[in-house]
């Protein structure tokens, strides 16, 4: 595949880590840092117990985590963090039932310009309420998000909550379904992904990620399916939607062409089949369908992944 190079983008999520469980400690396995080498180079020399910092909040508690604010705050790189123009992070934690997989944590920046969103949902009398979110330069959106409520199977929130499954919506600013469109547009939100954060309580939480065209979240986005009874006894999953920047939809009718399959141990995706973790990967746009960054996170169900979602940079 050739390496495509475009124009920088300046993107929504500025850093992104993946902490692991090493004893009884949350340890850096990798990250994308897109230039912070300050923030980097502070950041390996930290890991976290149960409780401590971001990551060891989001174990703790069991459940994503928003830290809109750093100052006078838990987070424990405020000076480091401030050095870069971060200013707020989410932690989402990757339960396999009971059993602590990893923490992903992104990280972003303020200004007039930065819009998008980043939404933690939670499953309250029978409605989804918003948790907290980071909106950038989207102020209208988040007030109007504040004060929205989803039932089961409206929206993407409630669809999500509904399904079970990661679901990804289009056109949001003119989408009949999402519920939120007329505000979306006027922030210039284009693509929602919501997907499901399976925990160990009896406890429902959604993520929604809203990109916008000028800062995007991300310029692809895939939904891998990898439950049995798509991809059968096979470690393996298959691509069931997305969408690119460049290549436009990415699902495939099965009816006309067979969706694109990978295996175990195959590229990044099978990467995260095999162990069973998040990945981040950067500096090989070969290995990233030509961007420059890619994320993938794991969805468990029932003591197996169920989906994989990722999104490039």
């Amino acid at each position: 595949m050739d390496t495509v190079v475009d124009a920088p983008t300046k993107t929504f999520i500025q850093v992104t880590e993946i902490w692991v469980p090493e004893a009884d400690r949350l340890v850096l396995a990798e990250g994308n840092y897109g230039g912070l080498a300050a923030f980097e180079e502070a950041t390996r020399a930290i890991s976290f117990g149960k409780g401590e910092g971001l990551p060891g909040k989001a174990w703790a508690e069991e459940r994503p985590v928003v830290l809109k604010g750093f100052d006078g705050s838990y987070f424990k790189r405020i000076e480091a963090a401030a050095e870069a123009g971060l200013t707020s992070a989410v932690a989402i934690p990757v339960f396999d039932d009971a059993t602590l997989k990893a923490v992903l944590v992104v990280l972003c920046g303020d200004d007039e310009t930065r819009t998008g969103a980043i939404e933690v949902w939670h499953e309250e009398d029978g409605l989804m309420m918003l948790d907290d979110g980071y909106y950038g330069a989207a102020r209208h959106f988040e007030w109007v998000s504040q004060h929205t409520h989803f039932p089961r199977g409206q929206g993407l929130p409630g669809g999500v909550w509904s399904a079970n499954t990661p679901m990804l919506f289009r056109d949001l600013g003119s989408g009949y379904r999402f519920i939120r469109a007329d505000s979306a547009g006027k922030a210039g939100l284009t693509t929602g992904l919501g997907l499901p954060i399976p925990v160990p309580q009896d406890k429902t939480f959604v993520l929604t990620l809203l990109s916008a065209r000028g800062t995007p979240i991300a310029r692809r986005f895939e939904m891998w399916d990898a439950r049995p009874v798509k991809v059968g006894k096979e470690t393996a999953a298959i691509l069931a939607d997305g969408i690119c920047e460049r290549d436009g939809p990415l699902w495939t009718d099965d009816t006309q062409q067979e969706p694109r399959r990978v295996t175990a141990h195959q590229g990044n995706i099978g990467k995260v089949l095999a162990t069973g973790l998040p990945l981040v990967a950067s500096g090989k746009p070969s290995l990233t369908e030509g961007y420059d960054s890619m994320v993938a996170l794991p969805i468990y169900d029932d003591g197996a992944i169920s989906h994989i979602i990722a999104w490039y940079c």
